[in-house]
């Protein structure tokens, strides 16, 4: 019978596995602590949502609905009907519907986190693939500078708790629909006037979204984007003094920041702060996490109005940004490696080896390669294998210690391999030193 073809991953969907993923493990148990000290709380949405969620939040002509978003029609209903779908391409919008769905603000703001993989359709390369993966920090139903200010801070103190110390961070602030509107007929009117030097992406968003004009990365327009009209020139006098509430905060409580007129982000539910903290260990994509204010959102998916603001962070890329600092990961290791010679012992080992595991030591079993019957390997193979799981102790249930009522307890790591007969029937009475400390 011929071989069957072997079915692979879809490119850009990739499987994490051993030991990659308990570097994405512990990264997680860090983002949990630190969500913790700051009274965030963990949301979960579905990955799927209806494509007007994304339409309707995100805007139609930005660059995530025109271009990247996996959105299909779905089978009809008995009745004809079918939903249009969207594989969820960020996190914000479904958690703001969550939200206004289940009316979370009813007794006041709300402070929550999500982690989870996202998907866009765009082409692969380092750190930006098409199923990736984000953790999220969102404030709803604060107001205030303050919050912006805490939700920056809480980023640092995760950059911080990860020993990552190539970033830097840089701040805008978009103002309010009618600053927008005013900037926006100022900017149209400054590139029209330039026409010749924009480029198709620019000349199609004239009109639509000029200001993310002033995102471009074409270097041919670098130039006539530095000359363009300012937001920050148009924001009135409440939209500066949130702006300025914003960076007292920040310089009280040391950290540094880089006011950029051209940060827009690149949705077009944002107004007031935006954000982004940017890194130059990663080539061209040098923004690690992002986010802003976003006060109109929650009605503008159905709920009652809100304000809100939030950011994001790409998994992978703050990965990528560990390895490139040197940053040291632990890997889980087992506590003990139990070794045992003869199939005989499994069922005195094994209980014995759960009664370890409830009082909280992690142990690996050694099990046999082949069928059954062939044997459980011999006992230089199976202390090969002890050291190789980098267990600190190898437990012998060999047929004398079991015959004494015992098991014998051998140190791998301290160089001399001191070993100690302890009682098979009561692990409670030696338990701790097998707990690893290291």
């Amino acid at each position: 019978m011929s071989k069957a073809p072997q079915i692979t991953a879809i490119k850009g969907m990739n499987d994490i596995l051993p030991p990659e993923s308990a570097r994405w493990e512990w990264l997680e148990s860090v983002v949990r602590r630190v969500m913790a000290a700051h009274a965030y709380r963990n949301v979960r949405t579905p990955i799927m949502e209806l494509t007007q969620l994304y339409t309707r939040g995100l805007g139609e002509v930005t660059d995530i609905v025109e271009k990247e978003m996996y959105a299909f029609e779905d089978r009809a209903d008995q009745h004809g009907r079918a939903d249009h779908l969207a594989l969820r391409p960020e996190g914000t919008a479904g958690l703001v519907r969550a939200v206004a769905e289940h009316n979370l603000l009813y007794e006041g703001g709300k402070r929550l986190f999500y982690m989870g993989p996202m998907f866009r359709r765009e082409r692969p390369q380092r750190g930006r693939y098409r199923q990736f993966h984000q953790i999220g920090a969102e404030a709803l139903g604060f107001g205030g500078p303050e919050v912006d200010a805490e939700l920056i801070l809480l980023a640092v103190a995760l950059w911080r708790e990860l020993g990552i110390h190539n970033w830097r961070l840089e701040l805008n602030s978009l103002g309010q629909p009618a600053e927008r509107l005013e900037h926006r007929a100022a900017l149209i009117a400054y590139l029209q006037a330039h026409a010749d030097q924009l480029d198709e992406d620019a000349r199609r968003r004239l009109h639509s979204n000029p200001l993310r004009i002033l995102d471009t990365k074409n270097p041919a327009m670098q130039a006539l984007v530095e000359g363009a009209p300012k937001l920050i020139d148009y924001l009135g006098e409440a939209s500066r003094r949130h702006f300025e509430a914003v960076q007292a905060i920040l310089a009280a409580s040391g950290v540094e920041w880089r006011i950029n007129p051209r940060l827009v982000r690149g949705l077009d539910y944002y107004n007031l702060t935006v954000f982004e903290f940017i890194t130059d260990s990663l080539g061209a994509q040098g923004t690690i996490c992002g986010g802003g204010r976003y006060d109109y959102l929650v009605e503008q998916i159905g709920g009652k109005p809100a304000p809100a603001v939030g950011w994001a962070l790409g998994v992978e890329r703050v990965l990528e940004l560990l390895k490139e600092e040197g940053v040291h990961t632990l890997e889980p290791t087992p506590d003990a490696y139990a070794v045992i010679p003869d199939a005989a012992a499994l069922p005195q080992a094994m209980h014995c080896l759960q009664q370890l595991r409830a009082l909280g030591v992690a142990v690996q079993m050694h099990a046999a390669a082949g069928q059954a019957g062939e044997g459980m390997g011999s006992m230089k193979s199976q202390f090969k294998r002890a050291d190789a799981s980098g267990a600190r102790f190898a437990l012998i249930f060999g047929a004398d210690e079991l015959a004494a009522g015992g098991v014998t307890v051998k140190a791998l790591r301290d160089g001399a391999g001191a070993q100690t007969r302890q009682s098979l029937t009561d692990p409670a009475l030696w338990c701790d030193v097998l707990k690893s400390t290291a």
